[in-house]
């Protein structure tokens, strides 16, 4: 599904909320994080991304990261799916 989609549906925010909280690990590219920012769990941690997230992610209290992988906290982020090798 569609990351814009996903992040606007209550229970796969809740979801992702949850796991988080039960610090299960999560992994998240490109314009994955967006779900993560709408469930409030990314303050504190650093995240790879696609660019146009900075912003979101930096307002949202996660350290955006110009890596093409990065792991924090139980959660492993990239750029793109160009960055899976890595």
């Amino acid at each position: 599904m569609n990351p814009d989609t996903l992040r606007m549906n209550p229970s796969a925010v809740a979801f992702v909320k949850a796991f988080v909280s039960e610090q299960k690990p999560v992994a998240v590219i490109c314009h994955g994080p967006w779900t993560l920012v709408e469930a409030d769990v990314v303050r504190g941690r650093r995240i790879a991304s696609w660019p146009s997230l900075k912003t979101d992610l930096r307002n949202a209290g996660a350290e955006w990261v110009d890596e093409p992988v990065v792991v924090d906290q139980g959660s492993v982020s990239s750029h793109t799916p160009a960055d899976i090798p890595a």
